[in-house]
């Protein structure tokens, strides 16, 4: 075992492909829908959001996609991440299991999202596109995507959801400094948002919301294309960067995993971190254990059903089977802005009702906690998506105490919260409230699913 507390990669040792896990899925997932036809989606129906490289990777089987050298050559702005062993944080949590974290908050963006916005703006680029729109949560992606159309030289429009708008001034400014035009959603500039504020004018805004306005601005200009942070095929296989380097550390320390863990809004950073194992245990190589962490404002996978739903509220994108709270719901204003997503990744959701996947979901309070216990152990404050991750490694961590067995443990933290000071002040002054999903409330919004025979 190596003494260093972080294990580290050469330039060299960036992995040279993605990982596509729809090579080895025992069950392929249920084709997406064109929302007009209810017709599966041919790769006709994306052209005119998506540059055809992008649509490729997304409905491709190839176990094994290239990363061309000129993407690399950005990815080395910051890749390899650090792998890093926490040692005080076992110590304090008394466990005999090993924790290890893959810092994704070492990118000029502050998260994992890096990972795909540095693919999309280049392959948008190759394509001349020369403006892309998107949405984003809690900023994470939108920061990543100005970053990444800088470099690309690329006009950049950013639909944030409203609520992490008025919560996270700094990740718009961040957003700004790179050149981006950065619109709280619901906004007046499109026909969704108008829609939504003509009756609820006070709304909060959701990531559903903020990806129609998106896909309506991109839709309505021959220049413009689309680009999703999450959720999609090709985003997926962008993040499993994080799990194939992980591996590679994990080798050099003689160690491997007896669980993975990820937070989980969209599916992206799990998918990331989880991928590239699970791909052994299709194999039969491991036995290893994926976990996915989500709010329990917004508990997808441990709430929501399996079924055909739109993406977004504004009926815009394909209609995918996937997890889903139901296309109409509006999350209570959490601060993991990130994970206030109605729906999941269709890759994870076959595989999670497949029961290759488990989920927990935790309230914001013990996600604080256990942010504020990571942050005195290791020296990072995280944020808050990436702190349910934490929870979940602190719960598998517990559990081996208790039964006294030693367990490899880990887990991604998806992003450093520096922007995020202002949630931490409302929770150490007391006045952070947990916001469990309201049942009665779900019942509504799944009852507007589309009907698809």
């Amino acid at each position: 075992m190596l003494s260093d507390k972080k294990i580290s990669l050469s330039e060299a040792e960036i992995p040279r492909q993605w990982y596509n896990v729809q090579a080895d899925m025992p069950n392929k997932m249920a084709p997406p829908l064109n929302p007009a036809t209810m017709k599966p989606v041919t790769p006709e129906d994306l052209t005119p959001i998506f540059p055809m490289e992008l649509i490729k990777q997304e409905v491709s089987q190839e176990r094994w996609i290239d990363i061309p050298e000129e993407i690399v050559e950005k990815y080395r702005i910051w890749r390899p991440t650090p792998l890093i062993r926490a040692y005080e944080l076992e110590k304090a949590l008394d466990t005999p299991a090993k924790i290890y974290y893959k810092n994704e908050g070492a990118s000029p963006a502050g998260s994992h999202k890096a990972n795909s916005s540095i693919p999309q703006a280049y392959y948008n680029k190759a394509a001349g596109i020369k403006r892309l729109a998107t949405e984003t949560g809690a900023g994470q992606w939108g920061s990543a995507l100005s970053f990444a159309c800088s470099l690309y030289d690329l006009e950049c429009i950013v639909y944030m959801v409203k609520i992490s708008y008025q919560q996270k001034p700094y990740r718009r400014s961040f957003m700004q400094v790179y050149g981006a035009q950065v619109i709280p959603s619901p906004s007046d500039r499109t026909q969704a948002g108008r829609e939504v504020l003509a009756v609820q004018p006070d709304s909060l805004g959701s990531l559903g919301l903020a990806i129609s306005e998106a896909v309506e601005d991109a839709i309505g200009r021959p220049d413009t294309n689309y680009a999703l942070g999450s959720v999609l095929n090709h985003v997926i296989l962008h993040q499993t960067i994080i799990g194939l380097e992980a591996k590679k550390q994990l080798e050099k320390a003689g160690d491997y995993p007896d669980v993975v863990i990820g937070a989980c809004g969209g599916g992206s950073n799990f998918a990331g971190i989880a991928f590239p194992f699970l791909a052994d245990r299709f194999s039969g190589k491991s036995s290893v254990r994926a976990l996915a962490v989500e709010p329990t404002a917004c508990p997808t996978l441990t709430k929501g059903i399996f079924a055909y739903d739109y993406g977004d509220l504004g009926k815009l994108t394909p209609i995918l089977k996937m997890y889903t709270l139901g296309h109409t719901f509006m999350p209570s204003g959490i601060h993991a802005g990130g994970l206030r997503y109605h729906g999941e990744s269709a890759l994870v959701s076959q595989l999670y009702h497949d029961g290759f996947i488990e989920a927990l979901a935790f309230n914001q309070r013990d996600i604080f906690d256990a942010a504020l216990t990571f942050a005195k152990c290791e020296g990072i404050i995280p944020a808050p998506e990436s702190a349910h991750a934490i929870r979940g490694a602190i719960t598998e961590a517990l559990k081996a105490r208790e039964e006294g067995k030693s367990r490899t443990i880990l887990f991604s933290l998806s992003g450093h919260g520096h922007f995020d000071m202002a949630a931490y002040d409302t929770y150490l002054a007391g006045d952070t409230r947990d916001v469990p999903c309201d049942e009665a409330q779900l019942a509504s919004y799944l009852s507007c699913l589309p009907k698809v025979e």
